[in-house]
């Protein structure tokens, strides 16, 4: 093989390979296979999904996955715009125990992360902050009852 020609091979290679790598991942790997099906995307054929994946790829296609390999929603993939929630909660407070959901007025839900309980009395739809912390973690903090815990966003 002339030198010019493995140069050539070699350079086809490696610019392929930094393609592949800056492709933005498919819908079937963005979604969970529930929201994918609640979509109706399983009813395209092949040729259908590849097109709409090549469309959204060239239309501001991201690489940031949605989903977690077990098919959780990713809320915040940039952990480093995280910015205080002030929302309240909608109906009754009364505390939590161990894996107390809490539905705000926004339409979020967050789930207590660590263990134990807490009885509040009851207050009726109270504000409430959400504060990022380190690692990733998030704090709620119920405006009245002077209490807190660790929550994480499941909707």
């Amino acid at each position: 093989m002339r030198p010019i020609s493995s140069l050539a091979l070699i350079l086809l290679i490696a610019v392929s390979a930094v393609a592949a790598q800056t492709q933005s991942p498919t819908l079937e790997e963005r979604m969970s296979q529930a929201d994918f099906r609640a979509a109706g995307l399983d009813k395209l054929s092949p040729e259908e999904l590849q097109r709409l994946n090549a469309w959204l790829q060239s239309h501001g296609g991201t690489q940031t996955k949605y989903v977690t390999a077990s098919g959780a929603p990713v809320f915040y993939p940039d952990m480093n715009n995280r910015d205080v929630i002030e929302t309240r909660i909608a109906g009754l407070f009364t505390g939590w125990r161990g894996k107390t959901v809490f539905k705000f007025d926004n339409g979020q839900e967050w789930q207590q992360t660590e263990s134990g309980a807490f009885s509040a009395g009851e207050f009726n739809n109270p504000a409430v902050k959400i504060k990022p912390m380190i690692l990733g973690s998030w704090l709620m903090v119920v405006d009245g009852c002077n209490c807190s815990v660790r929550v994480q966003r499941i909707k």
